[in-house]
């Protein structure tokens, strides 16, 4: 090959042999083959003195007819530059394809963002939407649709109004049930378009996490089931295996989805086949260090995979990030974008690969990075971070125009090349309605509303509003803050949900949203910690679990005290199995160092954050549960209902809430509650019962438990947890000091061996056993009354 001689740059020489190598390798677009043989291409001068490559215009004379494969496709057309959803200060480039055929679909092309007024549910529609009179929306081409392949025929401008009518079906239901709303319909257009050009379930689809299923479910067969969401009996909110094929992943936790899916990839090449594997994933979720690992693997193993990054500049609910208006992950260009999705590129980087392994070392080493580094400068940072993970990238590609997104779709689907690509995308969650486009966490998740302004629905009461555990514990921490200024708060993505959005707005520079890292809040806090910082760490129980090992390693070992808030504790309601708190009583009380408590009110809990922080020398927890508080004259309990600054509790000290002779109801937590109608409801029977308020899991009161055992001939212990907790405690001390040598009988009263899923608290109760009927029966059965244990049944 001869160098090539620019035109814009007069007689000066650009193109070597090696240069030549180096512009096919690197990711520069032709429109078409036939423009690249014979037409202007880029190329790259790599200028070895001072380690910068300058890019120029070079003539297209090179002879690319012996790269087999590669042939003319439907070009992309530029059409006009508009800003990318949800970024201010970002341009891209909005590009469409050629009205081509896709999967027999006649092309349907519109401008903006393609989607014309199909993207928005009008306030006309929403005001004919009535749920107490059943009127539903009008949903015709959504009424044929059983099953994805019914979409297959469908041309652009009907898919486009599927989005609609999924959109105008998810805001319907979720009113009545409660529910996930503003991730759905964040990604309906994305559903639609996986569901059009990829053939599931043969082709996997991983939704990270499964919130943001709900238009899948509604395509794949679940439509008729969508009224029982979340509810007793009824189908699950999230992702789940034994609900349908189609959903070959549960996920409930984030970051998951891209190891499942190299699972899954790894396993199809195994077994010979070749179907798709795709993790969809959101720019929340791929905070946690699962993501990066999983990536990491994937870039090594060289399998092909598809992991779509679903940016929607929200994590799970507003973080002190979002406030700060950080700029979306990548901030890359959505016209770049659509010229990388292109096969022929593709393919041709593939083969350029091939080329340049035939040169010496050096030379392939350069090509390598002059790829890597290029498509950096092209893209922007982040397509840099994906591409040393091993990725392909590709976006950002307007999440809510629905050409775009098939052509980018279909072109990676059908790309012969191998290794994983990474689809990032811009969407808006709470997309096309406006309440959830307004609301400060995008209706994320939501009780029952009006469909038509999105507000809150309450059943009506007579008994006076009681605020939620969350933010009695805020608010008590708050207090504590107000008079030691080294107590900080940590969260991880969940600062509406932890109340630390409250903490925040008085201690704004004290609080650190960590990103979806349960393990990175952990060892952050027990850093706080080794400098005399006192840190509050307001996780989830059933999050918390992603971080063990540090609770262990870095914070238990080392008996830095730092404060454990587990809010969720117990039994979850809607959110079902893959939320619920079941198994913080044991996991913590095993651990040496720890101190481990739990309110059986809020009034407790107050002094708990109190008592928690007061606690310097060691760790400590506390759970408490979802939903309000009993109701208590705070007041009465030693607490200026003011500031609800609680007073710190002899640590290890239970206390009995009521006297009694034939039996001891050992209640750790919220199961007072249940524990108190028990023997409301055994006095009634003639049955005497002393009920005692443990708080402490560990240390336990051995002095008040020693009591009891001597004092009562059956004891019962109940608690909202898992087996191996708080019973296994006081059966162990029982057992070494010697108190079951002499008839004791005792009973443990724990969630079953089993994982209790989604319906109202009080059915979650009764299926476990737990509730004040059960707690009853149990009573009357050990003190040999087995005829009348059969009333509470």
């Amino acid at each position: 090959m001869k160098a090539g001689v620019c035109s814009h740059l007069g007689s000066e020489p650009v193109c070597s042999t090696s240069q030549v190598f180096v512009a096919l390798h690197t990711c520069f677009f032709w429109s078409s083959v036939d423009q690249a043989v014979g037409g202007d291409m880029l190329c790259c001068e790599l200028q070895a003195a001072n380690g910068r490559s300058s890019y120029s215009h070079c003539p297209g004379s090179h002879n690319l007819s012996s790269f087999k494969g590669l042939r003319p496709r439907p070009v992309l057309r530029h059409l006009s530059k508009s800003a990318a959803p949800g970024t201010k200060s970002h341009r891209t480039l909005t590009v469409e394809a050629v009205k081509t055929p896709v999967n027999g679909a006649v092309g349907n092309n519109s401008t903006s963002n393609g989607n014309d007024a199909f993207d928005k549910v009008s306030v006309d529609e929403l005001d004919a939407f009535d749920p107490s009179t059943n009127n539903k929306p009008l949903t015709p081409l959504l009424d044929t649709v059983n099953y994805p392949v019914h979409i297959k025929n469908f041309n652009r401008r009907q898919l486009k109004q599927l989005c609609k009518e999924l959109r105008e079906d998810v805001i319907y239901n979720v009113s009545s049930t409660g529910g996930h709303l503003g991730a759905s319909l964040g990604v309906t257009d994305l559903t639609v378009a996986l569901h059009y050009v990829f053939n599931a379930p043969e082709d996997k689809f991983i939704w990270d996490v499964g919130h943001q299923a709900y238009p899948h479910k509604i395509l794949t067969g679940r439509r008729s089931r969508m009224p029982t969401i979340r509810q007793t009996g009824g189908m699950s909110g999230f992702t789940n295996r034994a609900e349908s094929e189609y959903d070959p992943f549960g996920a409930g936790h984030s970051s998951t989805s891209i190891s499942a899916a190299l699972g899954m990839a790894v396993a199809r090449d195994f077994k010979g086949r070749k179907n798709h594997c795709v993790a969809v994933i959101g720019d929340g979720a791929i905070t946690g260090g699962m993501a990066y690992e999983a990536m990491n693997h994937a870039g090594f193993l060289d399998k092909n995979m598809i992991v779509v990054l679903n940016d929607n500049q929200q994590v799970s609910l507003p973080t002190q990030y979002n406030d700060q208006q950080q700029a979306p992950v990548g901030a890359l260009s959505g016209a770049l974008g659509r010229i990388q999705a292109n096969r022929p590129l593709r393919e041709l980087r593939e083969i350029a690969k091939g080329v340049t392994k035939q040169l010496p070392e050096p030379f392939q080493e350069a090509t390598a990075k002059i790829d890597e580094y290029a498509r950096g400068m092209i893209s922007g940072s982040g397509s840099t971070l994906f591409e040393e993970l091993g990725l392909y990238y590709i976006g950002p590609i307007d999440g809510h125009n629905l050409d775009d997104l098939i052509a980018v779709l279909q072109e990676v689907k059908t790309t012969e090349t191998v290794g994983p690509v990474l689809i990032h995308i811009i969407t808006q969650k709470g997309k096309g309605y406006a309440p959830a486009e307004t609301a400060s966490d995008k209706m994320h998740g939501v009780g029952p509303y009006n469909p038509k302004d999105g507000k809150s629905i309450s059943k009506p009461s007579s008994k006076p509003k009681v605020a939620s555990y969350t933010n009695f514990f805020a608010d008590a921490l708050i207090a504590e803050a107000e008079r030691d200024s080294r107590i900080i708060g940590v969260h991880a993505a969940m600062g509406g949900g932890t109340g630390m959005n409250r903490f925040q707005k008085r201690f704004n520079s004290r609080t650190f949203d960590v990103g979806i890292a349960e393990q990175h809040a952990v060892t952050f806090a027990a850093g706080l910690a080794c400098e005399g910082m006192a840190p509050f760490c307001a996780i989830y129980s059933t999050f918390l679990q992603r971080g063990y090992d540090q609770i262990v390693h870095d914070v238990c070992l080392q008996k830095l005290p730092v404060r454990f808030a587990m809010d969720r504790g117990g039994l979850v309601g809607a959110d079902g199995a893959t939320h619920g708190g079941a198994f913080d009583i044991t996991y913590m009380a095993c651990l040496p160092n720890m101190v481990v408590m739990a309110p059986s009110n809020e009034a407790e809990l107050i002094h708990m954050v109190a008592t928690s922080a007061a606690i310097d020398d060691r760790p400590s927890c506390f759970r408490f549960p979802r939903g309000n508080g009993l109701g208590l004259d705070l007041a009465a309990e030693g607490i200026d209902p003011k500031t609800l600054k609680g007073t710190p509790m002899e640590i290890g000290k239970g206390v009995v809430r009521r006297g009694g002779k034939d039996v001891a109801l050992l209640g750790y937590g919220s199961t007072l509650v249940q524990c108190l109608e028990a023997a409301t409801m055994l006095q009634k029977a003639g049955v005497s019962a002393t009920v005692a308020d443990m708080r402490f899991c560990k240390p336990l009161d051995t002095g008040l438990i020693r009591q009891l055992a001597k004092e009562h001939s059956v004891l019962i212990t109940v608690e909202e947890g898992s087996i191996g907790g708080f019973f296994s405690h006081v059966a162990t001390f029982l057992s070494l000091d010697g108190l079951l040598d002499k008839g004791l009988k005792i009973r443990p009263m724990t969630l079953p061996d089993k994982f209790i899923e989604h319906g109202s608290q009080s059915d979650q109760l009764a299926e476990a056993g737990l509730s004040a009927y059960h707690v009853a029966a149990s009573a009357m059965s050990l003190l040999g009354k087995p005829k009348d244990a059969l009333l509470y049944a």
